[in-house]
């Protein structure tokens, strides 16, 4: 290759001088003419591949490994032929203007600029680009089959023998440098083609030139289609350097660095573009997703024949794969196995807790057991995608899989970023897991049926808005409400007619005294009072030492199972929200005022009690001093217990007892939506003061 003269070096290091760009520019008349590029690409790509200077070791070793496939050319030469015959005479062209231009080493811009100004210029930049390369990979390919086969093709060896081509191989490892450049710099300009190519197929309807990092690219293409064919010519240069080389030849290391030179310029356009690339291919994706984002919308909107097309967009489009796994048998299934079935989706992270998991699975056993309350559950885990997925959390994925006896889906990765804002915009999920339940038809009957399903399990079915008003028209407040099916001892004691005192708290020495003082009043007042414990929200460990504590010193009865205690208080927070839901308040509604006085006791710092008797009409209820006193002065009102019943008399003694200094809290789990705005105090009826807390444990 010649070197470049003095003119020349300072063109090259004035890559991005703008008047050469203006240059470049003046030469670009498109005249509307479309050209396939791909196929052509393909062809150009199976050449430069096989045309490569690292077989020459197997031709000089006589073990060349490298087969042609005849078959494969044959059906490529076939696909393309009319395309290709369109074009021959172009390449061909150009083919002849590289070989001549390039074998007497004249000036390589002149050259470059000769072929934009004529050849070149009614077609677009990619094409530009593509032309040129194919022009390119002809003579490389020729000269490298020539190369190749002289010494086992006759014909090779006579044509090599008049280009004197066989010196090649004789001096191959002094020209290896050359080589190398030649093959590094080759690979720079395909990839920069491609980059081109893939620039010009962004889908317009997603995109234009009016966003930055397009018009960005836009300005760079020139110069990337400018760069790109002097390097051709440049591998030209070199390559018809070689044709006729003498033995004496010494190569020389400054062609090697001019072809690095230019392999380091075209790859910092590349890197450029890619950068630019990959901000036009973010910015498609959002619009992408905004528009599955309102399909999908739409589509929940619809009236459907079956719940197949819903199911399909929640989960997975296309019949490649079956994309749920059924938990019972742990095996791969089709989306079709809940055609037409009512369907509950449990949406939740990878936190979801292990009580919420097992209840549930008991209230899923039990819809199975009989046919009027029939329904499935799928579960859609919905986890970061920013938090790059790791062995860690596929086994955090697969485990609480294992523990789900329903359907879920194959890999949380198959639930679209459509779908998950969906999930997190109109369903309203955060963090507390929600379950949203499909008619056959695909409807959301209701945004989250957790409440309904923990406070009145299966009888709420189908879980619809209606459903819930109903219950809870029908409902009233008492213990069997508070206590429900959570345990079987405390419904008998309310069908004995017995008194109740249900208490909790995590302070064990005030439950010691309590418990004492509470079992001698009961033998004092000669009544037959059953005591329950059933301990405190969201404080585990502490509970669990609790509950061993109270019945190995055989305190009172409680509540032994920890999904038991999650569960009754799980239950009160869903009567909460549920209420909520439906515009009750604690002005309006006596169930939703009694809730938030117990869910105010488990928030403060103290123990509590609740008296009642039976069915739980009549109620007396204190935080932990009070409590405590009134069982310890019971001498100060047990006329009144005599006369007027117990409860009552507890009621009228807790009364007087109550002082104006006091301090409430109540503790929520956060959530978007259902808390209520505005939050009376049980003790004095003013308006509680709002404020947040954040909390990382449950202990």
């Amino acid at each position: 290759m010649q070197q470049l003269n003095r003119s020349d070096r300072m063109m090259f290091s004035a890559s991005d001088d703008s008047a050469m760009m203006k240059q470049i520019q003046a030469t670009h008349t498109p005249d509307g003419r479309e050209v396939d590029v791909n196929p052509v690409l393909h062809i150009i790509e199976d050449i430069l591949q096989r045309a490569t200077p690292s077989n020459i070791d197997g031709v000089l070793n006589g073990t060349s490994g490298h087969v042609d496939a005849l078959e494969e050319n044959t059906n490529l030469q076939a696909s393309f032929d009319g395309m290709l015959e369109a074009l021959s005479y172009i390449i061909h062209k150009i083919s002849c203007e590289l070989s001549c231009k390039c074998s007497g080493g004249g000036d390589a811009h002149a050259t470059t600029m000769l072929l934009f100004n004529s050849t070149l210029t009614n077609y677009s930049w990619d094409a530009k680009m593509v032309l040129t390369l194919a022009a390119f990979a002809v003579n490389y390919g020729e000269f490298w089959l020539v190369a190749q086969l002289c010494t086992t093709n006759s014909l090779s060896k006579s044509v090599a023998l008049l280009k004197q081509l066989p010196d090649i191989l004789e001096h191959y490892n002094s020209l290896k440098p050359q080589f190398d450049a030649v093959n590094k710099l080759i690979k720079a300009m395909l990839d920069l083609t491609k980059c081109i190519i893939e620039f010009k197929e962004l889908p317009n309807q997603y995109i234009s030139t009016d966003l930055p990092a397009m018009s960005t690219a836009m300005a760079h293409i020139p110069a990337a289609a400018y760069w790109t064919i002097r390097s051709i010519v440049a591998c030209s240069s070199q390559i018809a350097s070689l044709v006729g080389l003498r033995a004496e030849y010494i190569a020389s290391t400054t062609e090697a660095w001019e072809l690095s030179s230019l392999a380091h310029k075209v790859s910092s356009i590349l890197d450029h573009l890619k950068k630019q690339i990959t901000l036009c291919h973010q910015h498609i994706d959002e619009k992408r997703q905004i528009e599955a984002y309102h399909n999908l919308v739409r589509l929940l909107e619809t009236i459907h024949m079956d719940n197949m097309k819903v199911l399909r967009a929640l989960i997975y489009a296309k019949d490649d794969r079956q994309p749920l796994v059924e938990g019972s048998n742990n095996t791969t299934v089709h989306i079709d196995v809940l055609r037409k079935k009512h369907v509950l989706l449990l949406i939740s992270d990878l936190d979801i807790s292990h009580e919420e998991i097992a209840i549930l699975d008991h209230m899923y056993r039990e819809s199975k057991a009989g046919s009027e309350h029939y329904y499935e559950i799928l579960w859609l885990p919905v986890v970061d995608r920013s938090i790059a997925w790791h062995e860690g959390l596929q086994q955090k994925f697969e485990q609480l899989q294992t523990m789900m006896p329903w359907y879920s889906v194959h890999h949380p990765s198959l639930i679209e970023p459509a779908v998950i804002k969906y999930i997190k915009e109109v369903l309203h999920f955060s963090k507390k897991p929600i379950l949203v339940p499909l008619d056959p038809q695909g409807r959301v009957l209701n945004q989250n049926a957790f409440n309904m399903l923990w406070i009145w399990r299966n009888l709420a079915f189908p879980f619809t808005s209606e459903r819930e008003e109903a219950l809870w028209n029908a409902e009233s407040w008492g213990l069997e409400l508070l206590v429900d099916r959570i345990d079987v001892n405390v419904l008998n004691w309310i069908a004995e007619g017995k008194y109740i005192c249900v208490y909790g708290g995590e302070d064990i020495e005030w439950i010691r005294k309590f418990t004492s003082a509470a079992k001698a009043v009961a033998n004092a007042a000669q009544i037959a009072l059953e005591m329950v414990y059933v301990g405190k929200s969201n404080a585990r460990e502490r509970l669990r030492k609790n509950v061993t504590t109270i019945m190995e010193e055989n305190l009172s009865y409680s509540l032994t199972d920890p999904t038991s205690i999650y569960f009754f208080w799980a239950r009160l927070e869903s009567m909460l929200y549920s209420k909520s839901q439906h515009g009750k308040s604690v002005e309006n509604d006596h169930i939703m005022q009694e809730v938030m006085t117990l869910l105010g006791f488990d928030g403060s710092d103290q123990g509590w009690a609740i008296f009642c008797k039976g069915t739980f009409k009549d109620v007396a209820r204190a935080k932990g001093d009070r409590a405590l006193t009134s069982m310890l002065e019971f001498g100060n009102w047990s006329g009144e217990a005599n006369q007027i019943g117990f409860v009552q008399g507890l009621n009228i003694y807790l009364q007087q007892l109550h002082t104006p200094h006091h301090c409430n809290r109540l503790i929520l789990p956060g959530t978007d939506g259902g808390l209520p705005g505005k939050v009376i105090c049980a003790e004095c009826g003013r308006i509680m003061e709002r404020f947040f807390m954040y909390r990382c444990c449950v202990d």
